[in-house]
């Protein structure tokens, strides 16, 4: 059995997204139980140096709806960077599966070898389809999943590994 460019994407990505939001929901309301102000957790870091838990989502779902819509050599949506709130970055996520639904394996399955070029800061990378999405798209993905994870659970939100997970399908 073999796995298709789809498959290794599409799914996965809305897997991981739908549990972040999931978390996001659990984050407000703990946020709300606790009478903290959401934006100390929206501004929360790891460390000094490390961006806040906004924009580990902003770059989560940046990532992947422009990195598959490369793959599907199509143009995504454009999202600003304005949530200030959990309601609103749930949205993002929500707006972000919307248009991965809107994908299908056809324009995406077989680009395991289309040449991706992807300008980041003053550098141009190049990939090869396959690569791009095991080595640059879901990594990244998993990293600033794991960091908003872990701003949250670090900021007393009681979460655990299933809900990073997601329940067993």
């Amino acid at each position: 059995m073999t796995i298709s460019m789809y498959q290794a994407s599409v799914p996965v990505i809305i897997r991981s997204l739908t549990n972040l939001a999931a978390i996001l929901e659990k984050a407000a309301a703990h946020a709300e139980a606790k009478k903290i102000d959401q934006s100390v957790f929206l501004g929360s870091r790891l460390f000094p140096d490390m961006l806040p838990l906004v924009k580990q989502i902003h770059i989560a779902t940046d990532i992947t709806r422009r990195g598959v819509a490369r793959l599907a050599e199509v143009d995504p949506p454009s999202f600003e960077d304005n949530e200030t709130t959990f309601a609103e970055l749930v949205d993002r996520i929500d707006r972000n599966i919307t248009y991965l639904k809107t994908l299908t394996p056809a324009q995406i399955d077989g680009s395991e070898e289309k040449t991706i070029t992807l300008p980041v800061g003053k550098q141009t990378m190049t990939f090869q389809g396959l690569p791009y999405l095991t080595g640059f798209i879901l990594p990244n993905l998993y990293f600033h999943t794991t960091t908003a994870y872990n701003i949250l659970r670090h900021n007393g939100l009681e979460i655990g590994k299933i809900d990073f997970l997601g329940k067993p399908e």
